[in-house]
């Protein structure tokens, strides 16, 4: 059957199909848990919590199913100077979105205080906690991790955005790697170059790492239906992750707004933009993502841009301005259909067995 691949066998999953493990909050227990209780791998984003926030969460998720799982960290979670930024940078980034936080009548914020990398901390929880499945973003683990998480049976997979990159990973010694096409939502996790220098589609992508490339590849971006499932498939993946289709699902944290424009018109039009963490990212267009484009250099590293950012966001929540967020999602959002998760997953397996059963 089409479903029997490494990926899954490895995994421990009937169907060799992952739901993108959302960063940032929009990850919850009650998404992972319908994913994995219908046979998929079910993922959760920790990068921003604590290690014991890690921990409790695990706890829930383990109490919701008894199948697999996946939560995912950042490898590198900072890019802004251990001391952190200038006060001229400060200036000049406070200049260019001055007119934002005018419109929604609030003050301006602080400078933000240097941040310190967590990654080390909650990578020791992943270790004890011990889920089936730890898979990364923006670089890889020191060969110490994965040599432990190999020794504890946690299957290792990290994320490329360019053939260099996947190489880049087998040779560290992950077990799977994740295809990260350009039409993917959220951020570009790109590690080795800069991210706008990813600009490869999914399937493309996905055929220049199976040429090269010996270990089980997930293909991501731009699959949101079984034949997507079955293209990815097709071309070599020994499974698809679908990340936009389930962060529309009612089980997933985005706000009920944030669920509505997936469905709606404005989804048809994506933008890849630092203006709201410091990091590339694609999500629905928004008035600020379109005017601060080429004025990178008035943006602040991630995550020190986030953390900027976070008062204009909860304003524009409130004032229900939503030109101004960005809401993070994919280029195939206009063919979204499911807003459960259960059912999302039914469909994706129907329609890729209707499929393979057609050949």
């Amino acid at each position: 059957m089409w479903y029997e691949t490494k990926a899954a066998k490895l995994m421990g999953i009937k169907y060799p199909i992952l739901q993108g493990p959302f960063g940032g909050n929009l990850s919850s227990v009650d998404l992972v848990a319908a994913v994995s209780n219908a046979g998929g791998l079910g993922g959760y984003g920790a990068y921003t919590l604590s290690p014991q926030e890690i921990a409790a969460v695990n706890d829930q998720i383990k109490v919701a199913t008894n199948k697999p799982y996946n939560i995912n960290l950042w490898v590198s979670d900072g890019d802004a100077p251990k001391k952190g930024i200038s006060d001229a940078q400060y200036e000049q980034t406070k200049a260019a979105f001055q007119p934002y936080f005018e419109k929604v009548g609030i003050p301006f914020p602080e400078k933000p205080k240097p941040f310190k990398s967590r990654f080390e901390n909650q990578v020791q929880v992943i270790l004890d906690i011990r889920p089936k499945v730890f898979s990364f973003m923006f670089g890889v683990p020191s060969q110490a991790i994965l040599e432990e998480c190999r020794k504890l049976g946690i299957v290792t997979v990290g994320a490329a955005t360019t053939l260099d990159e996947a190489i880049f990973l087998e040779a560290a010694g992950v077990d799977m790697i994740i295809a990260s096409g350009f039409e993917a939502g959220g951020h570009r996790p790109s590690f080795l170059d800069k991210a706008e220098s990813s600009t490869t589609g999914s399937f493309v992508l996905l055929q220049l790492i199976r040429e090269k490339v010996k270990v089980p590849i997930i293909s991501a971006g731009g699959i949101a239906t079984g034949k997507g499932v079955a293209a990815a498939l097709a071309l070599g993946a020994d499974a698809a992750q679908v990340g936009t289709a389930f962060l529309a699902t009612d089980e997933s944290n985005a706000l009920p707004i944030h669920r509505q424009l997936l469905f709606s018109d404005a989804a048809k039009y994506t933008t890849l933009s630092r203006a709201y963490t410091g990091r590339l990212g694609r999500g629905i267009t928004s008035t600020i993502a379109m005017e601060m484009m080429g004025r990178e250099t008035e943006i602040l590293p991630f995550p020190l841009q986030t953390s900027f950012m976070s008062a204009l966001r909860k304003a524009a929540i409130e004032q229900e301005k939503w030109d101004m967020i960005l809401f993070w999602g994919g280029q195939i959002a206009p063919i979204l259909k499911h807003t459960k998760a259960k059912e999302l997953m039914t469909a994706l397996v129907e329609e890729t067995t209707a499929y393979f059963e057609t050949l």
